[in-house]
């Protein structure tokens, strides 16, 4: 996957993400172990028949888990493949953007970005609009034998 890193973020594949298990991750500042302000990479080898299928699975999971929490969808334009982004406002008031790619049959995988909030945060316009930037930038590249996470 390549990915474009904003100005002011850290791109960790080996270190921080290895350890949570997970592709990729960005994050600002200092690594604190905290999932919140931290954008997160992962692919996964593609198991369900369509996009939909992964987000409506991924939904319900969520609800089990937290069954007072709400749950939205808004639109993502990625230009190079089909995307579906959730929204999860938990009862923990810690809101979690995730967002799923498709990019393609051909790939064997699916992806998904996600980041999540404490609801009241006061930077959270700026780091949503940083998070849908890196999400719309991503691609996956053809010529990659295993699906790694690394960027130009």
């Amino acid at each position: 996957i390549s990915v474009a890193t904003p100005a002011g973020w850290t791109r960790d594949c080996c270190t921080y993400a290895r350890a949570i298990g997970v592709n990729a991750v960005l994050y600002q500042g200092e690594w604190n172990g905290k999932p919140q302000r931290v954008m997160v990479l992962n692919v996964w080898p593609r198991q369900l028949p369509a996009l939909a299928d992964e987000v409506q699975a991924d939904r319900k999971r969520y609800l089990q888990h937290d069954p007072a929490g709400k749950v939205s969808g808004f639109a993502v334009r990625h230009p190079a493949m089909p995307c579906q982004a959730s929204v999860y406002q938990g009862s923990d008031h810690v809101d979690d953007v995730l967002v799923f790619c498709d990019p393609g049959a051909a790939s064997g995988v699916r992806l998904s970005w996600s980041m999540a909030f404490d609801d009241a945060d006061p930077s959270r316009r700026a780091l949503l609009d940083d998070f849908m930037r890196v999400v719309v930038a991503s691609r996956w590249m053809k010529d990659v034998g295993a699906p790694t996470a690394h960027g130009h």
